[in-house]
């Protein structure tokens, strides 16, 4: 596990098309902050290497920078850098 990462839980707003597939729109911090991902780039079961847990792994652009974003049952989570809220 990476030390200098927290798992941190997120809102996310997202779109189910027709068939059921999933697609992550937006990102919300606990603090109100909203991030748009602008790319949905891959998406399959993994564990997170940096903080405890996993699920479904989607990786994503955001502000250019690719990032993952994992849904773990009902919840959504990130792997956040100490004291980035």
């Amino acid at each position: 596990m990476d030390s200098q990462c927290i798992k941190e839980y997120v809102s996310v707003n997202l779109d189910v098309d027709q068939n059921g597939v999933v697609h992550p729109r937006f990102i919300r911090w606990t603090n109100g902050q909203i991030f748009r991902i602008d790319k949905l780039k891959y998406k399959c079961r993994a564990a997170s290497s940096k903080v405890s847990g996993g699920g479904i792994r989607y990786t994503v652009m955001i502000h250019g920078k690719e990032t993952f974003l994992f849904s773990e049952g009902n919840k959504w989570f990130v792997e956040a850098k100490k004291g980035a809220q």
